[in-house]
């Protein structure tokens, strides 16, 4: 028997559906002994609402063919988000179909007068959210006198939406005999405290390693510029082609930005966040779904418990806040034995705190730049060579047509006219800056300051040509990205021009030195500059005022070990110095003064002292 110790009419219902065979956790709850509490921590996407449906059967159904009439509710199902609990709602119905079971959803954002005169009708399960099925519970709507199984899914999201005091109300008012299944990702100290004081003895099931990389699923981080952040979505998006994709943003204003930059390139997509009444919520999912749209732009909280088991691509618009969440957007695609590809935008001056997620998450992701326009169209090209159209036997009426058009072009014509009306439907791709390292993982920070200081040190990169501003000398500001964030003004410029609310004819000369930039503002721009950084949204690179222009190159006759800079590092010198020359060189050779020690001091005397590397 493919799944054991099942009710029959579940069973039924099972084979109804397509299941052959039970998942890991599935199967482990199943084997779990019967009437015992249950701790249970699985992996996304892994089965867990039919798992619970199952092990619950007994104690709501027991040896009876069908449920009884419904009355006070047997089963409780409480889930952290609405998507989510109507999602176990729907899959809860078609198990227990054939046992006559009646299943009420109680949710925030939907008719709260609905829902109370479907409870006074009687049910035998609800599934709702935590805050709603209190708000019930304390207007007397809930009765929960005859419970005799809890189920807490996602209990970790639960407890990190605030849902604390909410939970033990409920429970509280539940009878103490009944049966508690608590669902979590991770059973961390919060869970394990939650479940001390609401189970007994609970048995616990864990079917994978905590926070384990999901194996149907390919991880890619992509550089991009950090201005490029939403053009390189667009990219991805394009190369790929996915039927359907979920773009995950830290915000709402950020969710509403990139959903309307989407829409506005031709791209069917949908939004999703907390501000959405329940219905557009609702109506987004179904056009998924249905593949009336093909992108999901979502926040985390938005997107919890989001049931799209077609999803092909997860894309990281903006970088997780730690690994259990990259996972948990991750997890949304690779389910039900699919292949996924989860996709990390990472920004230049992020790219160790990506390194960092990765690792912790233990995950190898394939590193490389942002998708091209070039690469993206000849994708195009081999996918129009590779449509299933093309292999079709063409109808009657079908043929009749193209030997009409061929009357009248030739089929070069008509093969071309096929080709622009394909494209015409595709968004076009963005040019994006590449930092032409390819597909190879990066280097260490180390050894990209070795290969620095075999270049000469910071001030031997080539400047920004000189711009000449109206008014005259600008002001100086400064920007903690350099040399080993991949700094260009190919993308500086544009990023400056964002954060600043300037143009390009407002910036004058940019020094890139290591580890940050320095670049000049025209006077008539300054006041609106500096307004402008100050606000800047959080998550930009923040940009401060530099004090004064870097100083200028020395002349005169260089070490033979290489050539030796002259002017201010920026962070990182001595204290009180605003010089320190490269890591490992030697003294500085004859060729003009130093840099002042302080703002308006006098020169410093000798070699300056060295900051140990150790």
């Amino acid at each position: 028997m493919p799944f054991p110790n099942t009710h029959p009419a579940l069973s039924r219902a099972l084979a109804a559906q397509g299941y052959e065979e039970p998942t890991p956790v599935q199967a482990a709850i199943l084997e779990a002994t019967a009437g015992a509490d249950l701790l249970v921590s699985a992996q996304t996407g892994s089965g867990k609402t039919v798992a619970f449906g199952l092990a619950a059967a007994n104690e709501l159904l027991g040896e009876a063919p069908r449920f009884a009439p419904a009355g006070a509710p047997l089963g409780l199902v409480i889930a952290p988000t609405r998507e989510l609990a109507l999602q176990v709602s729907r899959e809860l119905e078609w198990l227990y179909a054939e046992a006559g079971a009646r299943v009420v959803t109680c949710v925030g954002g939907m008719d709260a007068r609905r829902e109370q005169r479907l409870l006074s009708a009687g049910c035998h399960l609800v599934v709702g959210t935590p805050g709603r099925l209190r708000d019930h519970l304390e207007r007397g709507n809930l009765d929960l006198s005859g419970l005799k199984v809890v189920v807490l899914d996602e209990a970790d999201e639960m407890l990190d939406l605030g849902f604390r005091e909410d939970l033990e109300e409920i429970l509280d008012a539940t009878p103490v005999e009944r049966r508690t299944l608590l669902f979590s990702a991770t059973i961390a100290r919060e869970i394990a405290t939650l479940a001390r004081k609401f189970q007994r003895d609970a048995v616990r099931i864990d079917t994978v390693r905590r926070d384990e990389p999901h194996g149907d699923i390919e991880y890619r981080a992509v550089r991009v510029a950090p201005n490029e952040l939403e053009h390189a979505v667009v990219n991805v998006l394009r190369y790929f082609e996915p039927p359907s994709a979920l773009i995950f943003c830290a915000t709402r204003e950020a969710v509403r930005h990139l959903y309307g930059a989407l829409r506005e390139r031709g791209f069917s997509a949908v939004a999703l966040s907390g501000e959405l009444s329940q219905k557009e919520r609702t109506d987004a999912l179904q056009a998924l779904r249905d593949g009336h749209a093909r992108a999901c732009v979502a926040t985390d909280v938005a997107a919890r418990g989001l049931d799209l088991p077609a999803l092909d691509l997860v894309i990281h618009a903006e970088l997780p806040q730690n690994k259990a969440a990259m996972l948990h957007r991750s997890g949304r695609t690779g389910r039900a034995g699919r292949k996924g590809v989860s996709v990390l935008l990472v920004p230049y001056t992020r790219q160790r705190k990506a390194e960092q997620l990765l690792a912790s998450a233990q995950v190898r992701a394939i590193w490389s730049g942002p998708p091209l326009a070039e690469e993206i169209r000849e994708r195009d090209q081999q996918r129009l060579l590779e449509n299933p159209l093309l292999q079709e036997a063409p109808s009657d009426e079908d043929l009749a047509l193209g030997r009409k058009l061929l009357e009248g072009s030739a089929p070069e014509v008509i093969a071309a006219a096929l080709v622009r009306l394909y494209r015409s439907r595709l968004p076009d791709p963005e040019d994006l800056f590449d930092d032409g390292r390819g597909s190879a993982p990066p280097a260490p920070r180390h050894l990209q300051v070795d290969r620095n200081l075999e270049r000469g040190g910071d001030r031997d990169r080539p400047r920004e040509p000189r711009h000449t501003l109206e008014g005259g000398t600008g002001a100086w500001f400064q920007m903690p990205v350099g040399r080993q964030d991949n700094a260009d003004p190919k993308w500086l410029v544009p990023l400056i021009c964002r954060l600043g609310h300037v143009t390009k004819k407002d910036i004058g000369e940019i020094r890139i030195f290591d580890r940050e930039t320095k670049f000049e503002i025209s006077p008539g721009a300054e006041e609106r500059f500096r307004e402008a950084v100050r606000t800047a949204a959080e998550g930009d690179v923040p940009i401060t005022a530099a004090g004064g222009p870097p100083a200028p190159r020395t002349s005169g006759p260089r070490p033979s070990s290489g050539p030796r800079p002259s002017g201010p590092r920026g962070p990182g010198g001595p204290k009180g110095s605003g010089y320190k020359g490269p890591r490992g060189a030697g003294p500085k050779g004859p060729g003009g003064p130093r840099p002042p020690a302080g703002k308006g001091g006098p020169p410093r005397k000798g070699p300056p002292k060295r900051k140990s590397n150790g």
